[in-house]
């Protein structure tokens, strides 16, 4: 019998149907049952004598051995298989055709166990797998090279079958080897290619942002920039700009003006800082406010201030009017001293250093005493804050009534937009009334073209004035506008100079 083990000692896993080699798990593999290649190619070499008598001395030394004790239990078993496999390979059909060297065709590699379901959602959204390991008994063409499979390991998903080199990230294009993978439509991903392509970062941190107590995904976002955020963000002390409200990210600085405002380096690069810069864009608003057939006759001063003077100035004033919680411009009537700033402060870092005011002294020579604009906002913003209040001078000059705050903060709303829409349009063709003149078209035209940013700040700037949610500045923007489209400005104007109301 010991001639006979040694022969088809290396036949006997391949034989068995479904079993698994006895190797270590790092290097296990699965068998398909074999042919009868393996054992007639053999077998061919003995008669069928011989044989018979090889079995039959195998079970009378299976009978012998049951009385040594349970220590050789595994190897009976094994001759045992080993003596019924070549009785049952007699019984079997020789193979077609067998190798030229006469050695035996290598086993195909195949598994018995069934084949795992996909582990995801079956509407091709974006879901966890399982990569199904399995072994092929048979060619089947692979979905990444489309080539056959042949022999060996290959994958089972997403409806095809695949190399597992074949099988590959959609992001970075190399194979998956991990055990799970992540699924978008109908691509796969690694886990972490799909967690850096579509896990949203924080704009400020540049961290994924976490997942809140419910495993959900929450963050902040700005209704016009979509800037997202973690939700802590809102409470850490991050800063954000006085002009464009977008937060400070953490690889940039912004700019710290000296009553503690912060600019961002894109508003700073058109920022109006000194009473002397601003007097070309204030010769400009008038001369819009010309071509309206609105021209403001008397002389009224403009200073930039800082925040500080603002509010100053506003306590100063007898008359109450409606302010927004952050006041940005005023419209002065009474005569009081205001700090004014002379000198365009100098920049050390990121810090506003330096900065040179000097006391004006206002008279009163008309209902309009000045008008103060707050320092170191952008070209846009500080000419829409001045158009708003240039049409507060306008009424108080041309005699208008005390009118409710929602009607007079919504038409001066109203000119301020409309501004902001010139400047942006370039001025060619511009206002709801059509009654711009060629002086206002020529101004902007001398500007030449806007970067990209400017034209998306003015695009914000006009979002804010339609999106505010106040009573007098929202809601009498919207209801100013909506006359003003429908009946034109010059007779909406007429019609609140007799009435105090708006037509309707």
């Amino acid at each position: 019998m010991g001639w006979l083990t040694k022969i088809f000692r290396g036949s006997t896993h391949n034989i068995s149907e479904g079993q698994h080699q006895s190797k270590p798990a790092e290097e296990a593999t699965w068998n398909e049952p074999s042919s009868s290649t393996v054992v007639t190619d053999v077998i061919s070499e003995f008669d069928t004598e011989d044989i018979d008598r090889a079995i039959a001395l195998s079970l009378s030394e299976e009978e012998h051995r049951k009385s040594k004790g349970a220590g050789k239990d595994l190897h009976l078993d094994e001759d045992e298989l080993f003596a019924r496999a070549i009785q049952e390979s007699l019984n079997v059909e020789s193979p077609p055709r067998a190798r030229e060297n006469g050695s035996p065709p290598r086993a195909r590699e195949h598994s018995s166990q069934p084949r795992p379901r996909e582990n995801g959602s079956s509407n091709g959204g974006h879901s966890f797998q399982q990569l199904p390991y399995m072994f092929s008994s048979g060619f089947r063409t692979c979905a990444g090279c489309h080539s056959e499979i042949g022999h060996g390991r290959f994958l089972s998903c997403m409806g095809a079958v695949w190399h597992p080199e074949c099988f590959c990230c959609h992001a970075c294009n190399l194979p998956i080897y991990d055990y799970e993978f992540s699924m978008s439509g109908n691509h796969p991903y690694h886990k972490t290619c799909y967690k850096e392509r579509f896990h949203p970062k924080c704009d400020v941190c540049k961290q994924f942002i976490p997942t809140n107590m419910n495993g959900l995904i929450e963050y902040r976002a700005h209704p016009f920039w979509l800037q997202k955020y973690c939700p802590s963000h809102e409470v850490d002390g991050t800063p954000r700009c006085c002009s464009c409200e977008r937060m400070e990210p953490r690889e940039s600085r912004y700019v710290l003006l000296d009553d503690g405002r912060k600019l961002c380096l894109e508003c700073l690069d058109s920022a109006v800082m000194d009473t002397n810069e601003c007097q070309p864009l204030y010769l400009e608003i008038q001369e819009f406010y010309e071509g309206l057939n609105m021209k403001v006759e008397q002389q009224v001063p403009l200073l930039l201030v800082e925040r500080q003077a603002l509010n100053e100035a506003m306590e100063g004033e007898k008359a109450g009017h409606h302010h927004l919680p952050e006041t940005r411009g005023l419209c002065l009537s009474e005569e009081q001293t205001v700090s004014t700033i002379l000198r365009r402060p100098r920049m050390a870092g990121n810090k506003i250093m330096e900065m040179i005011t000097e006391p004006y002294r206002l008279t009163r020579r008309c209902e309009v005493t000045a008008i103060l604009i707050l320092y170191g906002l952008p070209r846009l913003l500080t000419g829409s804050i001045l158009a708003h209040e240039m049409m507060h001078a306008w009424l108080r000059l041309k005699g208008y009534r005390t009118l409710s705050p929602d009607i007079e903060e919504g038409i001066c709303q109203v000119l301020a937009h409309m501004w902001i829409e010139s400047e942006i349009m370039g001025g060619s063709g511009i206002n709801a009334t059509s009654t711009s003149s060629s002086s206002s078209s020529s101004t902007s035209s001398k500007k030449g073209g806007r970067s990209q940013f400017e034209r998306k700040l003015g695009d914000f700037f006009k979002h804010q004035i339609e999106s505010d949610t106040s009573m007098a500045y929202g809601d009498g923007f919207r209801a100013g506008n909506r006359v003003v489209l429908q009946y034109g400005l010059k007779r909406t104007l007429e019609h609140i100079r007799l009435t105090g109301t708006l037509p309707f």
